[in-house]
Parts: structure tokens; sequence; C-alpha cells
């Protein structure tokens, strides 16, 4: 099976007594509230979903991933900083801090071993993320609401609770068990925030002839507005693995966290997460992870041809083109593999049938 990214997957979940010890402990230590993203974030880096990160990082590490795309304290690409801001520098005193979750005010959720509070330039930073300076990009606009100051530090993780999916969220570990339980050797990863349509079903079973496993992973927190809600997502994907899929073949489970939108760079991040889930292969399609027209359309694909992404060792399956339903030709196509246009084509982009149910017509069956 494929290593983690950095070797070794992250575990900093606390169990029976540790996890008593360090409750007791929180109630006697300084208080942080910080937002449900950032919680996801807490739960995610302590499950080894970020792997090798055991904590939010320091300001090597920053700079590292800005300058050069890499971890400074691991040695192994990265894209995308993973950070706990705060206002100001006195919101944090001491050696150690508990975090809160605002929307569970009475349960803490991690103890952080606090080893640096930094001062940052975000929008720096989200220039390089996003590619972009443009307040309209939703992730820059996030950058420009953050804290001015950045705590990096090791977490301990007390609040393990699985959110309102827990059937469907399993861990890193716990994915690898099942992936190795049926004898997987390939997997590859489908990342999706939205229900799926005739092109995705066609090109999952694609890949399903190519690979051992198909992992959907459909990405459950923020995103845009307009998205599916989470439970529909979720919903539809059970409904086709039951009724249309082979099933030995295919597993679902869901990534708690929040879309990004920074194209090409959340493009390697969301493989790195689902190198370290087991997966071997990831489906890199148009646009991905992109909003607007702020990257090109092959500009995610590209990403894993640089240089500093030679080890990230889990390897795209590239989609390439844009995607219809052919009523000549009678199946899904593209414009790669299909010579018709006008009247013979059905689209069945995401914007598309989302705009067809807003105006609560039925998208065309086919």
């Amino acid at each position: 099976m494929i290593a983690p990214h950095g070797g070794q997957l992250t575990n900093r979940v606390l169990e029976g007594e540790a996890r008593q010890e360090a409750t007791a402990k929180a109630a006697t230590l300084p208080r942080l509230d910080i937002s449900h993203d950032l919680a996801r974030d807490v739960q995610n880096i302590c499950r080894g979903v970020f792997s090798p990160l055991e904590g939010f990082i320091g300001s090597r590490d920053l700079e590292a991933i800005l300058s050069r795309d890499r971890l400074a304290s691991a040695d192994v690409c990265w894209t995308i900083p993973i950070v706990l801001d705060i206002p100001s520098a006195d919101k944090i005193s001491g050696d150690e801090v508990c975090l809160y979750d605002e929307t569970k005010p009475q349960q803490p959720l991690a103890i952080m071993h606090v080893q640096e509070v930094f001062p940052w330039d975000k929008m720096e930073a989200a220039e390089v993320v996003f590619g972009t300076a443009d307040m309209a990009h939703p992730g820059v606009a996030g950058y420009s609401q953050k804290g001015d100051y950045l705590v990096a530090g090791t977490l301990d993780l007390i609040d393990n609770d699985r959110g309102p999916y827990p059937d469907d969220n399993l861990f890193p570990a716990e994915t690898r068990q099942v992936f190795e339980s049926r004898g997987w050797k390939s997997v590859v990863a489908f990342q999706t925030r939205n229900v799926p349509h005739a092109g995705h079903e066609d090109l999952q079973k694609t890949v399903l002839g190519l690979v051992d496993g198909l992992f959907i992973q459909p990405i459950i927190g923020k995103k845009k507005p307009g998205d599916f809600r989470d439970d529909v997502i979720l919903k539809a994907y059970h409904v086709l693995i039951d009724n249309y899929y082979a099933k030995d073949h295919v597993f679902m489970s869901i990534l708690p966290t929040e879309m990004r939108y920074a194209g090409p760079r959340e493009a390697i991040m969301h493989a790195i997460m689902r190198k370290n889930y087991g997966c071997t292969h990831i489906i890199i399609g148009r646009d991905h992870a992109g909003v607007g027209n702020y990257y090109g359309e092959e500009e995610a694909i590209e990403m894993f041809d640089k240089p500093q992404f030679s080890d990230i060792e889990i390897q795209p399956i590239t989609i390439r083109g844009d995607f219809w339903y052919c009523t000549r030709c009678g199946r899904v196509a593209s414009n790669r593999t299909c010579p018709h246009s006008g009247e013979d084509i059905i689209s069945f982009s995401g914007t598309v049938i989302r705009n067809s149910i807003q105006q609560g017509v039925a998208p065309d069956p086919r």
C-alpha cells in the first residue's frame, strides 16, 4: 500500500485515560474559541488527513510553502498553508491553550502546545495561494478576513466526534484497512463537491477499468452559494452506488473540510490528502477546484508535471475536454471524442443542472 505523505500517518487523537486527563486539564487552560471550519482542520490534522502535519504550521513552514511549495519541517511538497489565525498576539498566553469549536462551546476540542505566535502578510499569502489578489475570489476574500497573527503548535485531540454523517466519515487509518481487506492494490480517488451526473458516472466507470477500486470522497463543509446541500450529495451517491455500481469495487467516505477554490494548488492538496487515505491515483479533470475564470482549464493537470511535485507519489488520472451527452452518438462524449454540436448535444454541467432545479424544471434524464 502507498505510504502516507512524509512516510508516517499522524495520529494525535487522545483515547481512554489520556483523553480523560486532557479533558480535566482543559478546564485549567486559557481558552481559544475557533470557527467550525478551523475545528475541522484540527480534527483532520490529528486524524492524519494532513499528514505529516502534527499541528498548525509555523513561520518556517509558511515561508517554505509560499516560496518553494514545500514544508520546511518535513521536506515534502505542500501547497496550501494550514493555519490558525488570531486577531492579536495577546490572545495567546502561556505554552498551552484549549481550543473550542464555536458551535460546541461546552466541549473542549483539543489542547494546543504553542510553539510560536507571529505576524503574517495575509494578502501576500493569498496572492500566492490563489494566484490572484482579486477580492472577488472567495479564497482571497476569506484570507482578508483572517487575523493578523498566526499561532503554531502541535495538537492533542479530545473531541473526535465524527459529525452529522458518522457512518460515512472514516479516517485515513480506517479507509486504509478497508482497501487492504478488499485486496485493492490500486485505488483511484474521485474528489467531488456536487451530486453525480451522467458525466461523473461515465468517468468513474471508465477509470474502474484501470484500477482495483474507486474511492468516492465528497467534500462535506463550506462551499460557495448555490452548491448542493451535503445531505443531498450523500443521498444521491448512495442511490448511485447501491443500484448502478459493482459494490466490490466502489467505496465512499466523506472528507469534512472546506473548499478553498485554490485551483491548481488545491488539486495538489487534494492529491496529498487522498494519498493519506490510501489512494494510489486521483482523478484530475477540467478546472479542478476552480472558481470563476481564475484558472486555465488544464492548469491543475499541468501542475502535477512541475518538478517540485516529483515526490507526491500519488498519480493523477487526467481527464481532458468538455463533456456532454451526444444524441447522435447515443452516449456520454466530449469535444475530444465527438464531432457533433448544436442540437445534437445535451450539456450536463453542474451549473446547468443547478439552474434547472432552481427554476423548478427537471433536468433531461440523459
